[in-house]
C-alpha cells in the first residue's frame, strides 16, 4: 500500500485512543482505482466450496468510503441482501465518508447513501442508487453451530471479492474491549483489513455474519477474525431495515491506555479531554506529557459512571456505551487524590469528529 497522508493519524490514533496492539486496523485506505475483476476461480477450494462461492460472489460488493477534503477512500466489502439495492457493511466502513460508492462483479460502480446503523454492533445499511434487480444473499433464518465451516467474501490485500474460508469456532464472543462489537462469531478465517464489512456465509449459502474486526499475531498474520451475527428479522436487521440510525454515547474523552487500572484508586485515567465536547463543559482534566510522550501528571481518574464502579479505561467505556444519547449520567473521578463527581450528558459519537475513540 502506498504512503498516505493518513499514516501519521493512523499511528497517533493507535497510541492515543485505548487501543491493544494485536488488533489490525478495522479497514484499508487506499488511493481510488477501478476493482480488477477476475473471473477466474481459486484452486485453494474444495470443488463444493468452489461452487458455493460462485453462487455468491456476484450478491457481495467492494465498497469505497470517500472523505472528499484528502480524495483518499476507505475500501471495504458489503453484500445485497435485498433486490432493490439495499447492501449491508460494516459501519466503520462508512462512518468516517461523506461519499459511497458500491462497485459489482459484473463491472459495475454505483454511488450509494447509508441509509441507517447501529454504531455499537458496528453494521450499516447502504442504500445503492442504482436500477435493479440486484443479486442479494439470504439472511440465516437460525442461529449458527460451532464447528461448521464458513466462508468470506472480500477486498483485502488488493484483491476483488475474493475468498477466505475458515471454521467457525465460537459464539457470542467478546474481543475484551468495550468499543467493538460484543457478541460476535469467531473465526479462524484468514481475513484481513479490506474484508470488513463482507459476509461470513454457512454451507446453504446464507449470510450469518458481517466481518467486523482481527486479531494478529505478533508475525502480523491472523489469528482470529470475529463478524457481527445476523438472523433474518432479529431486532438489528429490523431496525436497520426501519432506518434506524442508533450512534454510540460518549463523553469526549481519550484514555491513557498505559497508566489506566495501575493507579491508586485504579480508575480510567484521561489522556486528553476532547474541545467543546461534554467533559470538557463538565471541567474534567487530561494528563500532562514531555515531547516524548513521558507523563508529567496524569490525568483525571475515572472511578465511577453511574454509580457504577470502574476500575480501568475499559469498565469506564462499557458503563458508557450501557446508557444511551441523551442520558445524564454521573462521572466519579479523583484529582490530585480528591474525589469529585461531574453531571454529563452523553452525545453521539458522530458530534464529535474529533474523537478518536472511546
Amino acid at each position: 500500500m502506498r504512503a498516505s497522508p493518513w499514516l501519521p493519524v493512523l499511528l497517533i490514533l493507535a497510541l492515543g485512543a485505548y487501543l491493544l496492539p494485536n488488533w489490525q486496523p478495522k479497514f484499508e485506505l487506499v488511493p481510488r482505482q477501478p476493482p480488477q475483476v477476475s473471473a477466474t476461480l481459486p484452486n485453494t477450494l474444495p470443488q463444493g466450496t468452489q461452487a458455493l462461492f460462485k453462487k455468491v460472489r456476484p450478491a457481495t460488493v467492494r465498497v469505497e468510503s470517500l472523505d472528499p477534503r484528502t480524495r483518499e477512500a476507505g475500501i471495504g466489502t458489503g453484500f445485497f441482501i435485498s433486490e432493490t439495492g439495499q447492501v449491508l457493511t460494516a459501519y466503520h466502513v462508512v462512518s468516517l465518508g461523506t461519499l459511497f460508492q458500491v462497485s459489482t462483479l459484473d463491472g459495475k460502480s454505483y454511488r450509494a447513501r447509508v441509509t441507517a446503523f447501529d454504531a455499537r454492533a458496528d453494521v450499516a445499511l447502504l442504500e445503492v442508487q442504482g436500477r435493479g434487480p440486484f443479486p442479494f444473499l439470504p439472511l440465516a433464518a437460525r442461529a449458527p453451530r460451532v464447528g461448521e465451516t464458513v466462508l468470506a467474501v472480500g477486498n483485502s490485500g488488493g484483491d476483488f471479492l475474493q475468498p477466505r474460508r475458515g471454521k467457525l469456532l465460537r459464539l457470542g464472543a467478546s474481543p475484551g474491549r468495550a468499543d467493538f462489537p460484543q457478541g460476535t462469531l469467531e473465526m479462524n478465517a484468514p481475513l484481513a483489513p479490506g474484508d470488513s464489512g463482507g459476509p461470513i456465509i454457512d454451507s446453504l449459502g446464507n449470510a450469518i455474519g458481517v466481518v467486523s474486526y482481527i486479531s494478529v499475531d505478533s508475525s502480523g498474520q491472523t489469528r482470529r477474525s470475529y463478524a457481527v451475527p445476523v438472523v433474518d428479522g432479529d431486532n438489528l436487521i429490523t431496525a436497520l431495515r426501519t432506518g434506524e440510525k442508533r450512534d454510540a454515547p460518549v463523553v469526549g474523552i481519550v484514555f491513557d491506555s498505559f497508566h489506566s487500572g495501575l493507579t491508586t484508586p485504579a480508575g480510567g485515567v484521561i489522556a486528553r479531554v476532547v474541545g467543546d465536547s461534554p467533559a470538557f463543559r463538565a471541567g474534567l482534566k487530561g494528563g500532562k506529557y514531555d515531547e516524548n510522550k513521558n507523563p508529567i501528571k496524569l490525568g483525571d481518574i475515572i472511578t465511577t459512571v453511574g454509580g457504577q464502579r470502574t476500575r480501568d479505561a475499559n469498565e469506564v467505556i462499557t458503563a458508557i456505551r450501557s446508557a444511551e444519547v441523551g442520558d445524564t449520567v454521573t462521572i466519579g473521578y479523583v484529582r490530585d487524590g480528591q474525589p469529585r463527581d461531574s453531571q454529563i450528558t452523553l452525545v453521539a459519537r458522530a458530534s464529535l469528529p474529533d474523537l478518536p475513540n472511546e
